[in-house]
């Protein structure tokens, strides 16, 4: 049986990608009956889209395969609290569950939402997998940029 830790994991490799490709290091994975049936990371600076998110690119995936705008049996892994934008694209979804790695006091859902919760009432939401691990990414990322 796979962990949150183990998809998490997969998580990262993505965001160590977009790291490689000097792209703000967020990766996610969208998973169904613990098979990972989409993969994504930050690509805004390669795409020049503002849009271009982890979770967005991953989503999109996921809906071409299971030919569905709504995924109510799935996961999504991201390690990095979604944005604003995400968040909307995630209750849209109508995804089963989130789980993410890092808080994001700057840049997350919740520097605008507070304490509402910005998901489809049937989601469910895990905070803090692989946590540290994500922050350290995201904080040498930007240590490299000074």
């Amino acid at each position: 049986m796979y962990t949150d830790e183990y998809f998490m994991k997969m998580a990262l490799k993505e965001a160590a990608t977009a790291f490689e490709e000097d792209e703000v290091p967020v990766g996610a994975v969208v998973v169904v009956n613990e098979k990972i049936i989409s993969r994504g990371y930050n690509m805004v600076e390669k795409l020049n889209d503002p849009t271009a998110h982890a979770e967005m690119i991953a989503l999109t995936s996921a809906f071409n395969y299971v030919g569905a705008k709504y995924l109510p049996e799935a996961t999504l892994y991201v390690t990095v609290e979604p944005c604003l934008m995400c968040a909307g694209a995630i209750y849209w979804s109508k995804i089963g569950r989130v789980v993410w790695g890092a808080d994001d006091e700057k840049n997350g859902h919740r520097k605008t939402t507070g304490t509402a919760f910005p998901f489809h009432p049937k989601t469910s939401v895990t905070k803090g997998v692989l946590a540290e691990e994500s922050a350290w990414l995201i904080k040498e990322f930007f240590r490299k940029k000074r």
